[in-house]
């Protein structure tokens, strides 16, 4: 097809690009990197055009759908699953909101792609695993790849294909350091929490898989396009069937976006490298389930009973995982529960209906909480390079004032292994930088071991400025925008979802603003954080595109007249959408709260700074409420007693007592080996070897020698014996003959 007529008509037969440019990428790097020995840039290079690729096919994809007037249009790859009445084909869906998707993800993970270059080349050298830089990028861009899968599927079939691919690179990437912890100390807490992810989420699967089994058995088929045509009868006939559907849907939900009861995998997911939580986060998995419901809209449209559940339970985590967040000492957990509480905003907004303000506090979370978690990112680096800084100037200045006392200064045994011990200095501080000078354990991500870093790294500061500002909700950045337009939609419909929303926000500027104080401002309250270094340019160059995207994030759904263009772009797909326009009082209160929020942070953490190993001001007047919230509300605990405990305790009765006393000890040793030694032993050995077989074979021994001794006595040698023998013979025979 030539260029020209592209253009005229579309590039949607590059649709499969979207899946094989990150494959690419991964085979190209898997395959081809040892043998030319590709250097770390190489390696990020590739991976990152790859996903660049896959970003240019979207924009591609995106102006398709525009010259096509939004209408839908399906490109078919291949046959895939034809049984029966079941007839599937591996078709990409192309419109207006599978377009949006496919931008989001391939734009900000491209960034996210290219600021991990810079990243892993430190964090790879923290951990002394220079190797495993390739297979980080190699996991990176299935991920991105999995996530176009589900995203441009045409059925929910296809769909879950991508669903389950970006759990299994969730499980891989987030325990990427599976045999140590973030701070390179032998430990198995990253693979517990790759495994805790893993699992929930298959608990969220089996939700999905019950709506499909359903969707199935009742309506006839998983795609879209005919179940939404099929819906409204059974609907109509059986309403329960469409309500138990999108109710098993939510449970899908619930895993992938992280809600209310299955939120507690995403807070252990910053086990992994932060380029990790950042896609996860904010570009990837954990959009998913926003974009199941909103893709489901004719469904969810026809139970309004399904909507208002779907509407609680995203508001409910909204608040619940904001009350967390304030009381957390690690940069990225502040985050992590930030993302749970703005994914419960978007699932609010799409219980209520309002798919649109969903979609687009969606794009522009993407946008600032990517910003917020690689700038965090950044921060980590710069402590760990304070860290490891600080400790080398203490090794080289301990060793010249060992050199300026003299070498009698020392006993001679320890004179004699100064120069060891000095290396083996450097090398466990040049290792993990996870021990100070006093050999205490220091974590560059605890908000206590920073402060005064907008001196030390001003470009990170104002970056993470920027995405504090936007995830708080503040004219004119993006999230104002977004975050009210929700908060709009609900006081018109769900009053209660409104003050959950409304009060969530408030914690949200109120978290933010504590962190903002903690990290940047007061007194450094380590030496790593007095000796923090600016990241280079590889990390902060896409932050600063992201910077640029949380502030003008926003002019793509305005609530003004002429300028509703995502609203027009996603009724395309979603039918007639209602562009709300600017309410002063909504936007008001929510933007008065947040200011009141940033002022109550700074009147208790920026006006007088916390001091070095000085408790937390809010530990004291909430006494027990700031135990729970810091405590996560002992949810983890609740977990453990009511569900991991009993089953951990069940599963070890299965195997001690049942497998291993039971089965093992008493029927296999017992039972079976104690019925077969005692067939083998006494009734075949004793009695039918001993006693039967050879009993009789002894007996017919002692019988022959019995007759052959009374016979032996008739072979006695005289001739008148057997004469005498012979006399008798013929006398017998004789008498027989005469008597017959």
């Amino acid at each position: 097809m030539h260029l020209s007529e592209s253009v005229s008509t579309g590039f949607f037969f590059l649709a499969p690009w979207l899946v094989f440019a990150p494959l690419t990428g991964l085979l190209i790097n898997l395959i081809f990197s040892k043998w030319f020995k590709f250097s770390e840039n190489w390696v990020g290079a590739v991976a990152s055009l790859a996903s660049g690729a896959a970003f240019v096919v979207s924009v591609l994809l995106a102006y398709s759908v525009s010259l096509n007037h939004g209408e839908v249009v399906r490109w078919k790859l291949a046959e895939w699953i034809h049984v029966g009445t079941l007839n599937l084909d591996w078709t990409f869906r192309i419109d207006s909101l599978s377009t949006t998707m496919m931008l989001v993800v391939s734009g900000v993970g491209t960034l996210i792609h290219i600021y991990a270059i810079g990243y892993m080349h430190e964090d790879v050298r923290f951990k002394h695993e220079e190797g495993r830089f390739n297979r980080f990028f190699l996991f990176l861009n299935l991920f991105i790849a999995a996530m176009m899968i589900l995203v441009s599927g045409d059925s929910y079939m296809m769909l879950f294909v991508g669903w389950e691919g970006v759990g299994l690179c969730s499980f891989l990437l987030i325990g990427f350091w599976f045999e140590m912890d973030t701070l390179a100390r032998p430990s198995w807490a990253n693979s517990n929490a790759a495994k805790k992810a893993f699992i929930t989420n298959r608990v969220g699967d089996f939700g999905f898989l019950i709506a499909g089994f359903l969707m199935f058995w009742y309506l006839g088929s998983f795609q879209f396009d005919e179940v939404f045509k099929a819906a409204p009868e059974i609907a109509h006939s059986m309403p329960w069937v469409i309500v138990a559907i999108t109710l098993f849907m939510l449970v899908g939900v619930a895993g992938k976006s992280a809600q209310i009861p299955l939120y507690i995998w995403l807070p252990d997911a910053m086990a992994g490298p932060t380029p990790v939580s950042a896609l996860i986060h904010a570009a990837t998995m954990v959009t998913a389930g926003v974009y199941l419901v909103t893709r489901s809209a004719p469904l969810y449209t026809l139970v309004p009973q399904a909507q208002y559940i779907v509407a609680m339970v995203g508001a409910g985590t909204a608040l619940f995982a904001a009350t967390i967040a304030v009381g957390q000492y690690d940069i990225k957990k502040v985050l992590a529960y930030s993302t749970i509480s703005q994914l419960g905003f978007m699932v609010a907004a799409v219980g209520m209906g309002a798919y649109v303000a969903g979609m687009f506090h969606l794009i522009t979370h993407a946008f600032f909480k990517a910003l917020l978690f690689l700038s965090a990112g950044s921060v980590i680096l710069g402590l760990e390079r304070g860290h490891h800084a600080h400790a080398h100037h203490i090794a080289h200045d301990d060793h010249g004032k060992k050199k300026k006392e003299g070498k009698h200064a020392l006993p001679k045994e320890h004179r004699d292994n100064v120069s060891k011990a000095e290396g083996r200095k450097e090398e466990e501080h040049g290792h993990g930088g996870g021990h100070d000078e006093h050999g205490e354990v220091f974590d560059p991500g605890d908000m206590r071991n920073m402060g005064g870093l907008r001196k030390t790294m001003p470009v990170t500061f104002w970056l993470y400025m920027i995405g504090t500002l936007a995830l708080a909700g503040i004219f004119p950045f993006a999230g104002f925008w977004s975050k009210d337009e929700i908060l709009l939609d609900a006081s018109l419909h769900f009053t209660s979802v409104y003050w959950q929303l409304t009060i969530a926000a408030f914690f949200t500027a109120f978290y933010m603003g504590r962190q903002i104080w903690m990290v940047f401002f007061g007194e450094a309250r380590t030496d790593a954080a007095k000796h923090a270094e600016e990241s280079p340019k590889v990390m902060t160059v896409p932050l600063m595109v992201l910077a640029v995207l949380s502030v003008a994030g926003g002019a793509l759904n305005l609530p003004f007249e002429g300028f509703h263009n995502l609203g027009h772009w996603l009724g395309h797909t979603l039918g007639e959408v209602e562009g709300l326009p600017l309410d002063m009082k909504v936007a008001g209160i929510s933007t008065g709260l947040a200011l009141l929020a940033i002022l109550i942070s700074w009147f208790l953490y920026g006006r007088n700074p916390l001091k070095t190993g000085e408790i937390d001001p809010l530990k004291k007047p909430l006494g027990p409420i700031f135990t729970g919230m810091e405590g996560k509300w002992f949810v983890d605990e609740g977990y453990f007693a009511v569900i991991i405990n009993p089953f951990n305790k069940i599963s070890q009765f299965l195997a001690d007592v049942i497998d291993w006393r039971f089965w093992h000890d008493f029927v296999h040793d017992t039972v079976i080996l104690g019925t077969y030694n005692w067939l083998s032993e006494i009734a075949l050995n004793e009695y039918a070897d001993q006693k039967g077989i050879d009993g009789f074979a002894n007996w017919l021994g002692s019988a022959t020698q019995s007759v052959s001794a009374t016979l032996r006595k008739v072979q006695n040698g005289f001739v008148r014996s057997y004469a005498l023998s012979v006399l008798l013979g013929v006398v017998l025979i004789l008498g027989y003959l005469i008597l017959k």
